[in-house]
């Protein structure tokens, strides 16, 4: 294997670990070499995933991410014991399907809570030098709906398209200090939430948003492996971008 894609002895911060794209990103990173620090909230399902990943200094963190104040205390104990931090995913994220008529203030900021200022907080405290090794990188999980937007997912889409702006002027921000800021927007991937959302739609509706991916749905392994390429020095001269990875859904 090129060595540049291994991510041996790089400590990485994992937002929503417990499941879907999180947690196989906490797996996939952990066979590449990083010790792997995971945070979600629910803490049985977190215990489940520090299980399955690589034996290591890895750590794990039961937190609700949007208490805020908490953040840093995590990360501080984290670069005490492991050292500083090279690499970070914030994957943690909520859904939402309501028509407009139906949505309130307070849901949109639930999802910008937890979608964006939750990640954009860990990355401001992880910019200090004393958390930070030179040359890290931060990955956000952002959406396809980011950018193209779908009916009945106005407040999902724009907090999407939030972190896809957001981490644009980021990039910029923290360049000198050589940190690397990126998202990745995925079309729809075999989780456990979208199975949940399958369970309740008719087949001709699956069927027709399975001819919308040319290569069918994603697994949880190939937005992993972007944010591995990501998080490695293969990709040193890429921040500020959006990586589409999307089964073709967004060539239509």
């Amino acid at each position: 294997m090129n060595n540049q894609f291994l991510l041996d002895n790089k400590n990485i911060i994992i937002t929503g670990a417990s499941s879907g794209i999180g947690k196989q990103c906490a797996i996939s990173c952990s066979q590449r070499g990083a010790n792997v620090i995971l945070v979600a909230r629910n803490e049985e399902r977190l215990k489940q995933t520090f299980l399955q990943i690589q034996p290591g200094s890895n750590l794990y963190y039961s937190l609700n991410i949007t208490n805020y104040n908490a953040l840093e205390k995590i990360i501080e104990e984290s670069v005490d014991r492991l050292g500083k931090i090279d690499g970070f995913i914030h994957s943690a994220g909520i859904e939402m399907t309501l028509p407009l008529k139906m949505m309130k203030p307070e849901y949109y900021e639930k999802l910008f809570s937890t979608n964006v200022i939750s990640g954009f907080e860990i990355a401001k405290i992880l910019s200090k030098k004393k958390y930070s090794n030179n040359d890290a990188s931060f990955v956000f999980i952002a959406s396809i709906m980011g950018i193209l937007g779908q009916s009945g997912k106005v407040g999902y889409c724009s907090s999407k398209g939030a972190l896809i702006a957001g981490i644009k002027a980021m990039a910029l921000e923290l360049a000198n200090k050589n940190i690397r800021v990126n998202c990745i927007s995925p079309a729809i991937v075999e989780t456990e939430m979208t199975k949940k959302l399958f369970e309740n739609m008719a087949k001709q509706t699956k069927e027709s948003i399975a001819k919308m991916h040319p290569l069918g749905f994603g697994k949880p392994e190939d937005v992993a492996n972007a944010c591995i390429y990501l998080l490695s020095d293969a990709s040193r001269w890429i921040t500020g971008t959006n990586m589409i990875v999307d089964g073709g859904y967004s060539a239509h």
